[in-house]
């Protein structure tokens, strides 16, 4: 219980911290990907806004040709009239008019300039002799009529291109066209007799020179920028806007990145907790308690009815995983044959065997420990060697190991017949295992040549109950006669079913509670010699207070209430 606890709040804490780190890391890419994506906007600002430019530059030269070789005498009533057509016609340009010694003769807003008019200094005069005027109507107006349309062409972003006595008061870009802050503009023209840059529309922007008259993105200090440039009107647009802005103005991407930084975070931890758990699981368990030799093998009496000697004895393994928990057989075994490494459980039994019993299996040559066998181990081209090996380093006869095999084993005779034969031809003893369970047959008994067969406990436990199967025992114990095969007898727990099988005119092993339980090889060996001191079989039944003293986890290991062979003894 305090492990689990232990687990539980690992899980949480390890969920705890996942999250937090992920919602830094949503944090940290929300930055990125925030900044990148401000790039891509103003670089993509930029280019529109100068392709824009490019549109109203080529519409006003056009325009300037026009009113260059406009029909009609010099600010003629009828020129007038004709460059308001002109204004009608086209898209940027807001008015064109006429200019006379620098200063404006007339135009198609003005109609005829007053003669008062102030002789105008071009803000910038680009490389193919053009003039630009900025605010080109400021004298014009009188300070009373400051918000008249005059007065509002030239301010803002409508700028005036000069060429000969010809000009054009035009919009460089549509508003509709602008994008909503936090992204901001400016157009940079090069002024030609000084070869030095300067704003013509938009804000003004404090960058270096080159970010300003070069083609290229990129950040300085806070600010973020793109700049594109025209190869055909001498002009730089910039796009540019702070990274607080961007910020400011992404905060959908800001929540989406936190979110999801923190969901993954989340189930990262979650799955590491999950991992981790999965390395305490009972399979991982199982195989580290493989791997340090934590496993623990028993060893159960089997004795002659006849004269309840103990002339053997089968090896059961037992496992407490690392929650203190009794592990049943049932469980461990079929969860180490579904994941594939069940012989390295009964690599462990042999290993145990001849460690523990090693001596007494030389010193008693009649005696014999059987180990029980899985499928596997018998398909596994591994098994047979290793058991050879293992007996060789030993010096332990083969004929002092049986080896149990389960009924449903025989099942599948192309894949143990040849087992079979190889282990009798090395001398072990082989049984099969809970027979009468239902595979068994006279015709494959004979054909898989085998030496013992092991009456299943449930005909045991049916003597002296009215269960059907109490008819079936003459029968089994008739068909093993016949083909001269020893029998074995599980869970014999009374002395009414020892004498039952006593009384039968061929020799009978049992095994079960009634002699003893399956204690550690110490208890066992202890048991053994006190038997060999004192004959009889009460000699064997004297140390019961310590077989039988065991927990009752460990009794009702001995007694799966559906046992199977391999599940009950390894």
């Amino acid at each position: 219980m305090k492990k689990r606890k232990q687990r539980f709040y690992l899980m949480l804490l390890a969920t705890a911290t996942g999250t937090a780190l992920g919602v830094l890391g949503g944090s940290l890419a929300n930055e990125t990907i925030t900044l990148r994506l401000a790039e891509v906007k103003l670089d993509q600002y930029a280019s529109r806004l100068l392709t824009d430019g490019e549109a109203s530059s080529s519409e006003l030269r056009t325009v300037l040709t026009a009113v260059s070789a406009a029909p009609h005498s010099f600010c003629s009533v009828g020129q007038i009239d004709y460059f308001r057509k002109l204004i009608f016609e086209s898209e940027y340009t807001k008015d064109v008019g006429r200019m006379s010694d620098g200063r404006i003769a007339c135009s198609a807003t003005l109609g005829h300039a007053p003669r008062s008019s102030a002789q105008l200094t071009p803000n910038f005069i680009q490389q193919d002799g053009t003039s630009l005027f900025m605010d080109i109507y400021r004298n014009l107006v009188p300070e009373k009529d400051a918000n008249s349309t005059v007065a509002a062409l030239g301010k803002g972003d409508t700028v005036a291109l000069q060429q000969g006595d010809s000009y054009v008061v035009f919009t460089p870009i549509i508003r509709m066209h602008l994008e909503p802050a936090p992204l901001h503009y400016t157009e940079t023209v090069i002024n030609a007799p000084t070869q030095t840059p300067g704003r013509l529309i938009g804000e003004v922007l404090p960058l270096d020179r080159a970010i300003l008259t070069s083609e290229g993105q990129g950040r300085d200090g806070e600010t973020l920028y793109a700049t594109h440039c025209s190869i055909r009107y001498f002009n730089c647009i910039t796009a540019y806007t702070s990274r607080a802005e961007a910020f400011a103005a992404d905060r959908t991407h800001f929540a989406i990145c936190v979110a999801l930084g923190g969901l993954l975070g989340a189930a990262l931890g979650l799955i590491t907790s999950v991992l981790y758990r999965r390395n305490q699981s009972l399979e991982q368990q199982l195989r580290r308690a493989l791997a340090t030799d934590k496993m623990r093998v028993f060893y159960q009496p089997i004795v002659d009815l006849a004269s309840e000697r103990v002339v053997g004895a089968e090896a059961l393994m037992r496992w407490t995983d690392e929650d203190g928990q009794t592990i049943s057989p049932e469980v461990f075994v079929k969860l180490a044959e579904d994941c594939g490494f069940v012989g390295e459980i009964t690599r462990t039994v042999v290993r145990h065997v001849l460690r523990d019993l090693g001596k007494l299996l030389n010193d008693s040559p009649d005696f014999r420990v059987s180990i029980n066998a899985a499928p596997a181990d018998l398909a596994d081209p591994r098994f047979l060697p290793m058991l050879e090996r293992s007996l060789i380093r030993a010096g332990v006869s083969p004929k002092s190991i049986g080896i149990e095999i389960t009924e449903g084993c025989t099942a599948r005779q192309q894949i143990v017949k040849e087992a079979i034969l190889h282990l009798r031809s090395c001398g072990h003893f082989v049984y099969i295992d809970d027979f009468g369970t239902g595979y068994s047959s006279l015709a494959y008994l004979h054909d898989l040549s085998v030496d013992a067969i092991k009456i299943d406990r449930a005909f045991t436990q049916a003597i002296g109950t009215e269960a059907v199967t109490v008819v079936i025992l003459p029968q089994i114990l008739a068909m093993a006669a016949s083909l001269k095969l020893l029998v074995v007898v599980e869970g014999v727990e009374t002395s009414e079913q020892a004498r039952y099988f006593a009384s039968a005119e061929d020799t009978i092993l049992a095994q079960g509670w009634l002699y003893g339980r399956a204690v550690p090889a110490s208890d066992f060996l202890r048991a053994f010699a006190e038997q060999r001191r004192q004959p009889g079989a009460d000699s064997w039944r004297k140390p019961q207070v310590v077989l039988n003293s065991h927990p009752p986890q460990d009794a009702q290991l001995d007694r799966p209430e559906q046992p199977s062979a391999l599940q009950e003894t390894t």
